[in-house]
């Protein structure tokens, strides 16, 4: 049985949990291993029982934590290293606090595929100001998640990964009227505007309107700007776009600071 959780999603961290029940792995560490491990206690999983760690870019809202989280599971499986994916370009700009790179680091090609245990996973390259951004999909024997966050436009690269996915946790972070009278100084609002910036609700919406997939049974929209978006303005849009399509897709926001449900199929 896949299960797949969100259990961070925005500025202040990001973290996700993906198992097909025999392997399990956790994507971006942006928070302290301590509440990382809490949350996966809270969906029923032991932190041990983690088989690796993904990081999708070097910001320190997907990073801040890799090290400690890194380093604690080392210790909870007796002293052996869990390996820790990131791309090439992306490797070198960690900050492991001056100290060396954790044993069971594997640097990957953005656009490759590769095996974990009993998951295929797709790397695929994201227009985000990083250095080598990518969002991935898990494929196994009981269906397909995606997670693509942290881009400016959606390319058609990113719509043939998503083509057939079962869960989705996709980027809807800010709306745009808000964010063009909101807080932020012109230039980080055209930095988040651009096409390696952040999707904005209605960009989203589009994606959900004219390429889910069909067989999707829930997508949740995440990396909400605190700012400069509202879960409910995400909801209505979302629910407009899934509408408009005749899809009866289960609908999640993943609201700032709150995990998800856990969704298995």
């Amino acid at each position: 049985m896949f299960r797949f959780c969100v259990l961070a999603s925005g500025s202040s961290g990001n973290c996700a949990f993906v198992s097909d029940g025999r392997t399990r792995l956790l994507v971006d560490a942006g928070l302290s291993a301590k509440e990382t491990f809490a949350r996966l206690e809270s969906i029923g999983e032991n932190p041990a029982a983690i088989d690796a760690v993904l990081v999708t870019h070097e910001h320190s809202d997907h990073v801040c934590g890799l090290g400690p989280v890194i380093r604690k599971l080392k210790t909870l499986k007796g002293g052996t290293p869990v390996p820790l994916y990131l791309t090439k370009l992306t490797a070198p700009l960690i900050d492991w606090n001056g100290g060396d790179a954790p044993e069971g680091l594997v640097e990957f090609q953005a656009g490759s595929r590769f095996r974990i245990g009993d998951l295929e996973v797709a790397s695929f390259t994201i227009p985000h100001d990083a250095a080598d951004p990518v969002g991935f999909t898990f494929t196994g024997s009981g269906g397909k998640a995606g997670i693509v966050t942290d881009l400016g436009y959606v390319p058609d690269s990113i719509r043939y990964h998503l083509e057939d996915v079962d869960v989705l946790l996709l980027e809807s972070n800010h709306d745009l009227d808000m964010l063009k009278v909101g807080p932020y100084p012109w230039s980080v609002k055209q930095r988040v505007m651009s096409r390696k910036g952040h999707l904005s609700n209605d960009v989203a919406g589009d994606f959900l309107r004219d390429n889910l997939s069909s067989r999707a049974t829930a997508v949740v929209l995440g990396h909400l700007s605190e700012h400069n978006n509202h879960p409910e303005i995400v909801r209505l849009v979302a629910a407009q776009a899934l509408h408009d399509r005749a899809l009866f897709t289960q609908l999640v926001v993943a609201e700032p600071g709150v995990r998800t449900q856990v969704f298995e199929w």
